[in-house]
C-alpha cells in the first residue's frame, strides 16, 4: 500500500473511498487533508457558489438532483448526506428508491423533475457525450431561462462537492454539519 504526506495530515492510503479500506483507514486514524480548513477561501466560496444554486429552486428537486449526481459519482457520503437531508425534507422512501432507476419509474416523477434528472445525467457524465440537445431541450420547456440557469449551477455545485469528498475520503454517515 503506498501513501502520500502532506503537511498537515498523517499518511492517506490509496484506496478508494467508501471501500472497506477506506473505512478501515479512517477508523485508524489516518486521514486525508481537511478541505475546510486547508482550503478555507475556496471552500467558502463553493458554500456561496451552492447556496446562490440553490436560490429560487424547488427543495426536493435539489435533493433529488443531489442524490442522482452522487450515486452517478458513487460519493457515498454525499449520497447519505442528501438522502437524509430529503427525508427530512419529507420526501418518500419510494422515490428515494427509485432515483437510480428513474426511467423505469417516470410515474414516480413529475415531467419537470425527469428533465432535472436527464439534464443532470448528462451533466455529470459529459465526458461521455456532453449535453444533447435533445435534453437540454426537454429541460428548457420546463424551466425558465433563469431557473435552469440555477440547474446547471447545482449539478455544478454537486459534481464539485462530490469530487471534494471523493479525494478526501470522506466516509459515509460522518456529515460534520451542525
Amino acid at each position: 500500500m503506498t501513501t502520500t504526506q502532506t503537511p498537515h495530515t498523517a499518511p492517506a492510503p490509496s484506496v478508494a473511498p467508501g471501500t472497506v479500506g477506506a473505512i478501515a483507514a479512517a477508523e485508524a486514524g489516518r486521514t486525508r487533508l481537511d478541505f475546510a480548513r486547508s482550503a478555507r477561501k475556496a471552500f467558502r466560496a463553493l458554500i456561496g457558489f451552492d447556496a446562490a444554486a440553490r436560490e429560487g429552486l424547488d427543495p426536493a428537486l435539489v435533493e433529488l438532483v443531489q442524490i442522482r449526481s452522487s450515486l452517478l459519482n458513487h460519493c457515498a457520503y454525499c449520497l447519505h448526506m442528501h438522502t437524509n437531508d430529503a427525508r427530512k425534507a419529507g420526501e418518500s422512501e419510494d422515490r428515494l428508491h427509485l432515483v437510480a432507476v428513474w426511467r423505469e419509474a417516470r410515474h414516480f416523477y413529475t415531467p419537470k423533475e425527469q428533465a432535472a434528472l436527464a439534464l443532470t445525467e448528462a451533466l455529470t457524465l459529459v465526458a461521455d457525450g456532453g449535453v444533447p440537445d435533445e435534453v437540454y431541450a426537454e429541460a428548457a420547456t420546463h424551466f425558465a431561462e433563469a431557473e435552469l440557469a440555477q440547474l446547471i449551477a447545482l449539478v455544478c455545485t454537486i459534481n464539485t462537492w462530490n469530487r471534494v469528498a471523493l479525494a478526501t475520503g470522506k466516509v459515509a454517515g460522518t456529515d460534520e454539519r451542525a
